[in-house]
Order: C-alpha cells, then structure tokens, then sequence
C-alpha cells in the first residue's frame, strides 16, 4: 500500500478511473435501400465478432439488481429513463424498448501504457470495453473505461492528457508521435499482447492521408472497434464508421487524493481541462465559475471536499480518499460517477454526435446532388427526406434540456450541454433541415403547379372541339352501321390524331398559357394579343 503523502511530497492519485467515450458516425449499409435503424442487428450477423449484447440488471432478473442501479434509476426524469431503460413488462422483459443498447468484449484484460520515451511502462485494468448503439441514429459510442491505483499527480495528468487519442497529431524531429502515448498495449487476461499503437509508425498514416484524404486510425484503437471498420480504411465490412468529433475522445475522471486541499489552482485547471503535466496554466479568471461544481468543496458533509471539473469534453471529480461515502462503489460518490454521472455525460454528447451526423449527412447529399441527372436528384430528395424524418425522430425521443430534478444531476448536465453548445448546433442543424425540406416542398408544388398549368391549356383547347362535335349529339361522319373493319380504321385514325394533337398541346402548353395570359389582359392591345398567339410557334428571342 502506498504511504500516506506528507506536506512535503507530492500529491498521489490512490485510486484513479479513466473513462474514454468516443463518439462516431455509422455509415448506411451498401445494397440497403431503406435506412437501418437496428445497427447492432449488425453486429451479431458477425461470425467472428468479439461483442456480446450485455444483459445488464434490468434485463436478467433480480439476482442482478442493487441499490445502486435503484438510485441512478430514479435519478433521472421518467422520458430520460424511457430512452436509458425502455418500457418495463413482465419478468425477463424489461428494457426491452430501451433505444439504447450495450454490446461488450471480455477479451481485453489490461492496458500497458508508456507516457514518453523512457519512462516506466504502466500497467492499467480495464473494466469494460463497450459499444454504445442508439435506436434510428446513426451513431455508436466506443466505451473503455480503465483504473489504477497509486500514481502520482503528475503521471496521473499525463494519462489523462495522452491516453485516448484515435490518431497522433504530429510527430517530433525525433519522430516521436506528439500529445499520445510513447505506448500502448492492449493485453489479455494472461498477459499477452493483442494489439499495439502503430502511432510512431509515420510513413503509414502519411501514406493514409495522402491516398484517402482522411486520417488513419491508430492500430490499437482499430483492433478494439473490430469488426467495426474505417470507411477510408479500405477493408470490407458491413459496419463501417467515420470520424464525426475531433480525434481526441471525450473522457471522465475520477480521482481519489488524500488530501484534496493539498492541490493548487494550477493542478485543478490542468484536471478540469485535461491538459497534462506541466501544462501552462493560462489565464483562466473565470476558472471557478465556468468550470467547477464545488456544492460540496466544504470540509463538512459525507464527502468533504469534493470537486467536479467540467469542460465539456472531459467531466473530472476530484475527492479526499479517506472519506468512505467518496470511495464507496454502491452509494457514493464512485457510484455516481459510474452511474448516474456517466449517463448524463453520455447523453450531453450523444446529442452532439446526433446533431454533427445530420449536419454530415446534409453535406454529403448536396455534395452528390447532381442537376442535370433524374436520378441523382431523385436519390437527393431520397436524402433529404430520410434525413428530416430521422431528425423529427431525434427531436421528440432525445432531444431535451433537463435530464434530472435532483441539483447535483442537473447542474452537471447544464454545464455539460453549455460548453458543448449543443442547444446552438440543435438550431443550426433544424434551420438546416428546415430549410432543405422548405426547397423541397416549394419544388414540389412548382412541379404541381406546372402540371395544373398543362392540364388547365389541354382542357381549354379540347373544350372547344368537345363542345363542337357533341353539340346537340351531331356526328359529322355517319359511321356507325359501317362495317366494324371501317369503323375500327376509323377509330384508330382519330385515336392517334387526337393523341398527336394532345402531345402537341402539353409540348406547346407553356406558350400557350403565355398566350391565355395576354388573352385574358384587357390592358393589352388586339395585336399584342396576336403577336402572343404567334409566339407560341415563333417566339422572340
């Protein structure tokens, strides 16, 4: 165990949680001509896939369920719990209308990790690896939540800034990758190696960006996704992802310190913005109030002196661990943080990776919209109208502004949507839709409006000869004791001359319903009027 830490020693981390949440976008399944709503149906068509659909406590009885699933249950407000949990039945059958569902992998054991070149490799258990898909969205999360116990401040800071990068931003003159893990292993529960970080492998994502236009996925984050594929990434699979949010994922903390008073401002704004060992600390007057939760950053309370960190893309409680409530994993604060604290955080960015996928599927249906061909601008209101439909869906079924009554639940939620500002995206992307939607309806009628117009000329024209010849019930030809040969050659006769003329009459109609107009217009003179029926054949250039 390590020793408690004295005045004169640095801070120790004795227990720390790392949650990365990285949010992508699901591409539409190639051959499918309707929207897939149900990917991880997917996912268990996958002969090899490592993923299992979770039965968690809600779906595989009694046994299973605690206290601690009860209170992050009522926690939030019954919509939220109906999209977290669905809409409960009988014995066995709860949850079965939840719009979220949990697929995990069990193979992964263990994270060794080396922050930079030298440094002593460390060791982290991984907790769970999950995939996170979301009823008619096409968007699925990768959750790796890892721990480990007794690190010092400063090498805890660095996990956090270094570790959850999906690619290396850069590489140094030494060709060291920039900002991520010197390296990172994956290990199973004997210790072997499944995967590694190719990350100081430059030439391949150079080569990578150069071919596809798009980033390369470091090895080890890709063996995770698995059977999951980049879509530049040129292999096949059915499930295929792209990159929606920056490359560095979404993260929680939770960190367990003897002494919380002990750590400066410094070393809060380094957590609460997750910037590292070391980092420059900025000129952050306004720290306090934009980013700290300190309710209970008293030294009284089951708790004392815990404070929450918030930015937007990272949630970070910071609390004393000789406080029992603090470290407890079935009523405290762990509890929370893994519970009810963890859902808000999912659902704050769920909303945002939502908004950015419509906003990107928006984009991609103008960029292949092509005017001057039927079909591609068939496939585009296609589009269009599948997307507006799929936001309507999101709009009433995920999109709302509280989550919680309880303080604590709602003020982290309101902080969380505040510095993601989903609420402005939300009105970017409906004026987007709507105005997509409002070019379509308008088309729409012009289309409707230009057959009314035809149909109105071909009607008008065919009135007279229609009036003419039933006038009375007269028939110019006396045909009809002929022989049926005559009648018949007669009937044809008329049948294509009539079908001719009508052919002619909708080619004609738009001059001619140019003409109805100067007709109509009592202001225009009697050759004007002429001059307008002689356009229909000669118009003016």
């Amino acid at each position: 165990m390590t020793p408690p830490d004295t005045p004169t020693t640095p801070p120790t981390v004795r227990h720390m949680r790392q949650v990365l949440l990285w949010p992508l976008r699901l591409m539409p399944v190639a051959g499918e001509s309707a929207q897939v709503s149900r990917h991880w149906e997917l996912l268990t068509q996958v002969a090899d896939s490592p993923w299992r659909e979770v039965v968690d406590e809600y779906t595989g009885g009694k046994e299973g369920f605690h206290e601690r699933h009860y209170n992050e249950f009522v926690t939030f407000l019954p919509y939220v719990q109906r999209f977290l949990y669905g809409e409960g039945g009988t014995t066995g059958e709860a949850g079965h209308g939840a719009a979220m569902r949990v697929f995990r992998r069990r193979d992964v054991a263990q994270a060794r990790v080396v922050t930079r070149p030298g440094e002593v490799p460390l060791l982290l258990d991984v907790v769970h690896v999950d995939l996170i898909f979301f009823l008619d969205v096409d968007v699925v999360f990768l959750n790796v939540e890892l721990a480990i116990d007794g690190l010092p401040l400063s090498v805890a800071q660095e996990v956090l800034y270094r570790f959850g990068r999906g690619y290396p931003s850069g590489w140094d003159a030494d060709g060291q990758a920039l900002h991520c893990m010197a390296s990172a292993e994956w290990l199973d529960a004997s210790g072997q190696v499944l995967a590694s970080s190719d990350a100081q492998q430059r030439e391949r994502f150079l080569a990578h960006v150069c071919e596809h236009r798009a980033p390369r996925i470091a090895a080890h984050w890709a063996y995770l996704l698995h059977p999951l594929v980049d879509d530049r990434s040129g292999h096949a699979s059915t499930l295929r992802f792209r990159q929606i949010e920056y490359y560095r994922m979404p993260l929680m903390a939770y960190l367990a310190i003897d002494d919380p008073r002990r750590l400066s401002r410094s070393d809060f704004i380094r957590l609460g913005l997750v910037g590292g060992a070391g980092g420059a600390e900025g000129d952050i007057a306004d720290f306090e109030q934009r980013h700290c939760y300190d309710r209970f950053w008293t030294d009284n309370g089951a708790a004392p002196h815990t404070r929450y960190l918030c930015s937007g893309h990272s949630l970070v409680v910071v609390g004393d661990t000789n406080a029992h409530f603090y470290t407890c994993g079935d009523r405290g604060v762990l509890a929370q943080f893994r519970h009810q604290h963890f859902l808000l955080f999912v659902i704050a960015h769920f909303q945002k990776a939502a908004l950015l996928m419509f906003a990107d599927r928006l984009a991609e249906a103008l960029r292949r919209l092509d005017v001057g061909n039927t079909g591609s601008v068939r496939r585009f209101k296609r589009s269009i109208r599948t997307c507006f439909e799929s936001f309507l869906r999101f709009t009433h079924r995920y999109w709302f502004h509280e989550v919680a009554e309880q303080a604590q639940t709602r003020a982290l939620f309101r902080m969380c949507a505040q510095h993601l500002q989903t609420d402005a995206l939300y009105a970017e992307v409906r004026e987007r839709v709507g105005e997509m939607n409002s070019y379509l309806d308008a088309d729409s009628l012009r289309r409707q409006a230009n057959t009314v117009v035809r149909l109105t000329v071909v009607t008008i024209l065919g009135l007279v000869g229609t009036i003419t010849t039933g006038f009375l019930g007269m028939n110019l030809l006396a045909e009809a004791d002929a022989p049926l040969p005559r009648r018949l050659a007669v009937f044809g006769v008329v049948f294509v001359a009539t079908t001719a003329l009508t052919v002619y009459t909708i080619a004609k109609s738009k001059r001619l319903s140019d003409f109805l107009d100067a007709l109509s217009d009592e202001q225009l003179s009697a050759w004007q009027k002429l001059r307008a029926l002689v356009g229909v054949w000669w118009p003016r250039g």
